[in-house]
Order: C-alpha cells, then sequence, then structure tokens
C-alpha cells in the first residue's frame, strides 16, 4: 500500500506555512507587539513595565491612575476626573503650537473618561463634571494657541456630549435651562456655540419656554453703566477707547440675540427668527438666504421669495453662493422652473460654476443637453479670466478643452500662479503633452525673467520635463518647438548660472 503524504496538502498547516513563506507573507512572532502576546507576560510583568514606562510621563500616570480609579468604581473616577479638571483650570504656563499636544491629549483623556466611564453608569455625575469641563474653556483658550482648531474641536465635541448626557438624565427643565444660559454668557471663545440646538431635546418644550423667558429677561437688563471716574479702559478701536462696561454690553446683546435666533429655530418660530434683525440687515444677501430657506421649510414660499428679492446685492461680481441656491430653491418650490433654468445659466455664464451648469443640464431635454453642453464650452473658452477657465475645464472635466485653452491663450498664461499651474501640468502631461509643456515654460519664463532664484531648482525641473514631453509630441502647431525654445532660453538668460548649474547637474 502506498504511503500517503500528510503534507501535501494544499490545506494542511504545513503546506499554507510554505506558501505563505514563498509570497512573502510575514507570519507572526511571539515578539510582535500585540495584546495576545502581551497577556502572556502576565499581570505582574506587565505591572513592572507600566511602572517602568509611566516613570518621568506625567500624561501616561495620569491615565494610570484614572485607569486605577475606574477599577474602583465610577465614583473614585469621577473624583480623580475632578481632581484632574482642577488642575488644568489652575494652570498658568502658555501653550503654543509647539508644546500644544500634551494639553490636547490631557483633555481629550479626561472627555472620554467622563463619557466611558462615568455616564454609563451614572449620568448624572457625568453631566456635571461636563459642565465642568466646558467651564475649563475660557482659562485655557487665555493661555493656549489654538490657531490649528484643535483645541476647540475638543470643547465642541464636549458640547455636543451634554446633549446627548442631559437627555439621559432627564434633568429638570427650568434648572437646565438656567445652566444654558449662564453657559451662553461665558461663550467668548464660541465653545458653546450651537449648544441650545444640541440641549433642546433633554429641555423639552416647557425647557424651551423657560430659556426664552431667561433670555428675553436679560435682553430687558443692560449693563449698569458706572460713574465716569469709574469707567475701566480695556482696548482702542477706530471709535476711541473701550471700557469694560460697554464691551458687556455689547457683548450681553450679542448673546440675546444669538440665542432668540436658536430659540426660533428650535421653536419652528420663522418669524421670531426673523425678528431678530433689523430691515436693514434683512437686506443682506447671506441673512436674506437664511430668512428664505427657513421661510420655505414653513411653506411660505411667496414670502421667502420676497426677502429673496429685496436683498441688496451690491457686487454683481461675486455673488453670495447661499443667495444664489435659496434663490433657486424658492423658483423651484414657486414652480418657476423656466426662470429657475434662467438664473442657473446666468450663475455659470458669471462665474463658470460646475455645480449650476451640471444642474441646468441636467433638467434639458434629451439631446439639447449636449447643445447646452458645447455652448458653455465656448463661453467659458472665451472668458477673460484665463485661470478661471482652465479651472472650469480641469474640474468638469474636459482635458481637451482646457489643453486648447493653453494652447490658443498661451500668451496670457501668468508663470507666477505655479502654485496652480504645476499640477494642472501634470494632470494633462499624458494626454496633452504639448498643453503641459506650455503650462510648464510659463512657469520657467517667469522665473527667469524675474531672477526668483529661488525656484530656480523648480524651473531646471520644469525644463527637463519639457524635453521628455518634446518626443512625445508630433506637431508643435502654434508653440515653439523644444530645441528653439531651449536655445532661445540659453541665450536670453545664458548669464544666469545658478539656474544653468542645475540644468547641467
Amino acid at each position: 500500500m502506498a504511503r500517503t503524504n500528510q503534507n501535501a496538502g494544499s490545506g494542511h498547516p504545513f503546506a499554507l506555512l510554505r506558501s505563505a513563506k514563498r509570497n512573502g507573507i510575514p507570519m507572526a512572532s511571539k515578539s510582535t507587539l500585540n495584546a495576545k502576546n502581551l497577556e502572556a507576560l502576565g499581570a505582574e510583568r506587565l505591572a513592572q513595565l507600566l511602572i517602568e514606562i509611566s516613570t518621568g510621563d506625567a500624561a501616561a500616570k495620569r491615565k494610570l491612575r484614572l485607569a486605577l480609579a475606574g477599577a474602583e468604581g465610577p465614583r473614585e473616577a469621577a473624583r480623580e476626573i475632578t481632581k484632574r479638571l482642577a488642575s488644568i483650570a489652575k494652570a498658568r504656563t502658555f501653550v503654543n503650537w509647539q508644546n500644544r499636544k500634551p494639553l490636547v491629549k490631557d483633555l481629550q483623556t479626561q472627555r472620554s473618561a467622563i463619557m466611558e466611564q462615568i455616564a454609563p453608569h451614572d449620568p448624572g455625575e457625568a453631566l456635571a463634571l461636563l459642565w465642568r469641563f466646558m467651564g475649563l474653556a475660557t482659562p485655557v483658550f487665555e493661555r493656549c494657541d489654538d490657531s490649528s482648531g484643535t483645541v476647540i474641536d475638543i470643547f465642541h465635541q464636549a458640547c455636543a456630549d451634554l446633549g446627548e448626557v442631559a437627555k439621559a438624565v432627564d434633568a429638570a427643565p427650568e434648572a437646565l435651562a438656567r445652566q444654558v444660559l449662564d453657559a451662553l454668557q461665558d461663550n467668548g471663545f464660541g465653545q458653546y456655540d450651537g449648544l441650545i440646538a444640541i440641549i433642546a431635546p433633554a429641555l423639552g418644550p416647557e425647557g424651551v419656554a423657560h430659556l426664552k423667558t431667561l433670555v428675553d429677561e436679560l435682553g430687558r437688563t443692560p449693563v449698569p453703566v458706572p460713574p465716569k471716574s469709574e469707567w475701566q479702559a480695556v482696548g482702542w478701536g477706530s471709535g476711541g477707547t473701550r471700557y469694560a462696561h460697554e464691551m458687556e454690553e455689547r457683548a450681553r446683546q450679542s448673546t440675546v440675540e444669538m440665542a432668540l435666533k436658536d430659540i426660533a429655530d428650535v421653536q419652528g418660530d420663522v418669524d421670531g427668527f426673523i425678528a431678530q434683525y433689523d430691515p436693514k440687515t434683512r437686506k443682506v444677501p447671506k441673512i436674506a438666504a437664511e430668512i428664505a430657506q427657513r421661510l420655505l421649510a414653513a411653506g411660505r414660499a411667496g414670502d421667502a421669495l420676497g426677502f429673496i428679492e429685496r436683498a441688496e446685492v451690491k457686487d454683481a461680481r461675486w455673488i453670495p453662493p447661499e443667495w444664489q441656491d435659496a434663490r433657486l430653491a424658492v423658483l423651484e418650490a414657486l414652480d418657476r422652473k423656466d426662470e429657475a433654468q434662467a438664473f442657473r445659466w446666468a450663475c455659470f455664464e458669471r462665474d463658470l460654476s460646475g455645480e449650476h451648469l451640471r444642474a441646468y443640464l441636467k433638467r434639458l431635454p434629451d439631446f439639447e443637453d449636449i447643445e447646452g453642453e458645447e455652448r458653455a464650452m465656448a463661453h467659458a473658452a472665451g472668458h477673460p479670466d484665463l485661470l478661471t477657465a482652465l479651472a472650469f475645464f480641469l474640474n468638469w472635466p474636459s482635458l481637451a478643452h482646457a489643453a486648447q485653452l493653453l494652447i490658443d491663450r498661451q500668451d496670457e498664461v501668468d508663470g507666477d500662479h505655479y502654485e496652480f499651474l504645476a499640477p494642472a501640468a501634470e494632470t494633462l502631461a499624458e494626454r496633452q503633452p504639448l498643453a503641459a509643456t506650455v503650462a510648464l515654460r510659463a512657469m520657467i519664463d517667469f522665473t527667469l525673467i524675474q531672477g526668483r532664484q529661488k525656484r530656480y531648482g523648480y524651473a531646471a525641473q520644469h525644463l527637463a520635463a519639457c524635453a521628455d514631453l518634446a518626443g512625445r509630441i508630433e506637431d508643435f502647431g502654434p508653440v515653439e518647438p523644444h530645441h528653439v525654445y531651449a536655445a532661445r532660453l540659453k541665450a536670453e538668460h545664458g548669464k544666469k548660472t545658478g539656474f544653468w548649474s542645475r540644468m547641467d547637474g
């Protein structure tokens, strides 16, 4: 009887191992850093390693203490979080972009701990901690450079958490409304933006109504003006000295106005929203668009059109996109489709807006859309701003039209726009080498004519790219052949050794 090769089957472990090795698939090692391998070390050894690793690392130590507190229960975890939040609030060290990472990590750790260790077990305690966490925003931003927006993002997430946890707590509406108003009056850094919409489900209709009462009361309570001898100067502006009580009064008015708008939105009170703007402000296109969108949602398309048409568009060269979108939505709602189509085409003609052109073509009858697109391409090709037209063709996309544009209007190409022309040349290089050459030459010419020595390296790369592209160009047509262009460049800029040395290299 023949002996069976037990290892020969393709599904056998040894066969799979050999296959993995042949195919270069890395096999898991017991020294690979993963949770399963670390578990094999045992609790005692892991504890020793954690102590070693955390030595000198304050953030790691805080995380370990928080984990230990969490193991004892949510109450201990809450106590540990409270202590840390108090420490962050008291800190005075300025945080710039270079040392911002530890602060960001610390804030993220505390917020996550509240939501993961406390909220599932004691939402009431979690809500109190979230309010306390949000209270850190002012002292933190007063000593922190947040130009990247990383820190404010954490507070915005915590603000969103407030709504989730407050809903779970089923907090007393009136008390919650008071907390919301207090928060809005401490919104100097925008940390509470959107709070009313976020917290509205937890407030319920009764709480929202009470909040409106509180805001109305604040609106009737101006900041007291102290005796002039006690006025405190806090800054200077175009109107002269700014005093503390004046700034507080402006902040009060702004808080009331913004809160009443948000409350009106929550309550679906369009007229209440409109009432927060004076008649002149309602004519600002962006504001008119906001009002129109709300009126549309309320089924009042006719009123919406009135606000759109009364808006004062001061610069016909640039019309806010919000106003354009609102006008189109209103015209569609009123079944004035021909006017809407005419407006879409007008928007495209002015801005070469691909979005409006697509919407326009989509609504044309079959076959007419082809003619409409051809008309649009012809219009774009004649647009007075070459780069706007080029951007349109590249984004549409129509590389053939983009190429023809560059070739036909090569004398208009401004090589100073390297941040646009370089990627355009790269996009065109494969299928439209002649047009890519035009874009590259524009950057080369600008660099050498203006003597921009810092760009010589890029210009040298561009000239080398032109040489490569030349081999794929059968007919240069109205564009100067590469050998003629290179010779002219040498004749006109031969003394710019900083450039030519890079070519030789």
